[in-house]
């Protein structure tokens, strides 16, 4: 696929690594639909990435119907639709046994709900539309591209109910893929380690320092372009597919 011809839904997309995509993909030339639920910051994005590129849809990603409806209205917007990339998700963090006792199974339930559930969503929403796409080279008629993380490999004290719903992106990488390529379409997952999100940026500059001693090489926090760039070069290479890339420099998440 040739990023200027990308047609893209991004969810996250209006901060974070989500808008580092959706601005990769637009300074390439191509459209994007950002699918998030905060309004102020989905009218900042829009305004930055100019009103002909881009369009915010209010998307909680969880809703069956709301998503199914702003995919199809997404298409229209872009004038066709040919790829989802997924980067909503939540930390979900806390301990089973914590120090008020067992964690609520809302919590666990709303991690997995989110991360996992809500990439599923969005994923099978935009399959249902790219499949009637036209074949380009290869037969591709599109691209999925999921996030999970370094944490479902290598999961924290804290992290289990993070852990779990990233592990299930991961783990429905391969099957989705060897079933959608009769349609065409390529399902990839990226596990990012360590990035620079706005969740970092508030975090005290020891902290900061800590989590970027902590990895191999090049010691210091991912950026969220690394991160779009990656994305491109999935889009860009159609012999990716079903596999899960991991992004972090080399690190291996300690116990805590």
């Amino acid at each position: 696929m040739q990023l200027s011809d990308t047609r893209a839904v991004v969810t996250g997309g209006v901060s974070g690594l989500g808008l580092a995509v959706a601005q990769y993909i637009v300074a390439n030339g191509g459209k994007v639909a950002l699918f998030d639920v905060n309004d102020e910051k989905g009218a900042a994005a829009v305004a930055g990435l100019g009103a002909a590129n881009a369009k915010y849809f209010r998307t909680d990603v969880t809703d069956e119907a709301a998503v199914a409806g702003n995919v199809a209205a997404a298409k229209e917007f872009l004038g066709g639709l040919n790829a989802a990339v997924n980067c909503a998700g939540i930390l979900g963090a806390g301990r089973v046994l914590g120090k008020e006792g067992a964690m609520p199974l809302a919590t666990f339930r709303t991690t997995v709900l989110v991360n996992l559930v809500g990439s599923f969503n969005v994923a099978k929403a935009a399959a249902e539309l790219i499949q009637h796409n036209a074949a380009g080279e290869d037969g591709e008629r599109g691209v999925i591209v999921n996030t999970a993380s370094v944490a479902a490999y290598e999961g924290q004290i804290g992290q289990a109910a993070y852990s779990a719903s990233k592990g299930g992106v991961v783990g429905m990488t391969l099957p989705m893929a060897r079933e959608l390529s009769r349609f065409g379409i390529r399902v990839m997952t990226i596990a990012p380690g360590i990035f620079w999100t706005p969740m970092v940026d508030g975090m005290p500059e020891a902290v900061q320092q800590s989590l970027s001693a902590s990895i191999p090489f090049p010691s210091r926090l991912g950026k969220p372009e690394e991160f779009a760039e990656t994305v491109g070069f999935i889009l860009r290479n159609r012999y990716l597919n079903g596999e899960t890339i991991r992004l972090d420099g080399a690190v291996r998440l300690a116990p805590k």
